[in-house]
């Protein structure tokens, strides 16, 4: 792994873990002061609701910027979130922090994504994504430990917490400013076809610019359908986010301790599976493995409703959670290839495909409670398989559609 892509994973695992000090601290801390239920449930999702607003923006400021400097800027606004934690007293600073926050992840994830889409090479990209994301999720798991433990013992200092996180936050600064390059002129051109060897692909970049360049129309012809597929994906897979707690205990009977297990297992399959499909994405199609996350989907639909028990909710969130470590690389890899058709405005056409994920991640578990509520659980999780089902058909569609797309240009390139 070269030292640029090392510091952002670097960055993504201190940040990761620095704000699941914070998740685990802040409703806390916020009920401490006086917060009601329903005012803490608005501030935790503050942040995501005002980064999926802003992404659009950050990534056309984060193109003009510069990659690195926006994802220095960035570093230095979150950092000092966990700061502001230290002296908020009030509500109302609480709302903004988190505001903050929103903004500061809406220049983050788009520049990230775009230095990983550089940084990580033509044939291990979705490699780089698997290491990035096993990094962040390894890290929000420990953050929340070690937020326990400092709580434990000191007491319930919440002030020395949020200076832990802040410290944890600002660590990578330096690797980030030391071994990521500035920007170079990014002129426009188009990845080569997957299919494409070496040779072919080294020949093709010496052709004049204006020949491979494609035009905003054409972009977004190919973005907005990705947009949609990123909103698909992520709001059927999210649907239980938040609820399997409630599913397990209240569904299938378990305990908190068998919960917490399968939740301790489930990270330790991700770790060890985020890798993997991020290897087979650079050496096969990465369409295939993104099918993993649909085929996840619905196994584990199926399991909770024929199977409530320890064995069949361990076998359905071990499916559900391998999706998610094959879903990552290989999403990532497609984002970088679809940016790739303009690479002027890559960190912006991210910033669309990311914010699709968010909107999904907020639609999915609203859509989830309200089909709970109404219909009962076997018709919430039924929706979820046929919703899965579709966006695997979607995502094969969008596939092909994207290498027919390419051909053309291929074919009047050489």
């Amino acid at each position: 792994m070269n030292p640029a892509l090392l510091a952002i994973v670097a960055e993504g695992f201190l940040s990761r873990l620095s704000f699941g000090i914070i998740s685990f601290v802040l409703p806390l801390y916020a009920y401490r002061i006086g917060l009601s239920l329903v005012e803490i449930g608005l501030l935790m999702t503050l942040n995501q609701i005002v980064a999926m607003t802003l992404k659009p923006l950050m990534g056309w400021m984060a193109d003009r910027m510069g990659l690195k400097r926006s994802f220095i800027a960035s570093i230095a606004v979150r950092s000092f979130i966990a700061l502001f934690l230290v002296v908020a007293q009030s509500p109302w600073q609480l709302y903004l922090i988190k505001s903050l926050h929103g903004g500061s992840k809406a220049l983050r994830d788009p520049a990230a994504s775009a230095l990983i889409a550089e940084q990580g090479g033509k044939k291990a990209i979705a490699s780089a994504f698997a290491w990035y994301h096993t990094a962040k999720i390894v890290a929000g798991s420990m953050g929340k430990a070690i937020a326990g433990i400092l709580l434990t013992l000191t007491a319930s200092n919440f002030s020395l917490t949020f200076h832990v996180a802040f410290l944890l936050s600002l660590l990578p600064l330096y690797s980030v400013i030391r071994y990521i390059k500035a920007d170079k002129p990014r002129a426009h051109s188009t990845l080569p076809s997957l299919s494409q060897s070496p040779t072919s692909q080294a020949s093709e970049s010496r052709l004049p610019q204006p020949t491979q360049s494609i035009s905003f129309h054409q972009s977004n012809k190919v973005l907005i359908p990705f947009t949609l597929l990123s909103f698909a994906i992520n709001g059927t897979a999210e649907m239980l986010r938040g609820l399997f707690p409630i599913l397990a205990t209240e569904y299938a009977g378990l305990n908190e301790a068998q919960t917490g297990i399968i939740y301790t297992v489930s990270t330790v399959v991700v770790l060890v599976s985020g890798p993997i499909f991020g290897w087979l994405a650079d050496h096969g199609r990465q369409e295939w493995v993104l099918l993993v996350r649909s085929f996840g989907n619905i196994v584990s639909s199926i399991v909770y409703v024929i199977a409530p028990n320890l064995v069949g909710f361990t076998v359905g969130k071990l499916s559900d959670d391998a999706g998610k470590a094959a879903f990552r690389p290989a999403w990532g890899a497609m984002m970088a290839h679809v940016s790739s058709y303009d690479p002027q405005r890559r960190a912006q056409t991210m910033s669309w495909m990311l914010m699709g994920e968010d909107a999904g991640a907020i639609a999915g578990p609203i859509l989830a409670g309200l089909l709970w509520s109404t219909w009962g659980l076997p018709v919430m999780l039924g929706a979820r398989v046929l919703l899965a089902i579709g966006t695997e058909i979607y995502t094969i569609y969008l596939s092909r559609s994207l290498e027919g797309f390419e051909r053309p240009k291929t074919a009047n390139s050489r």
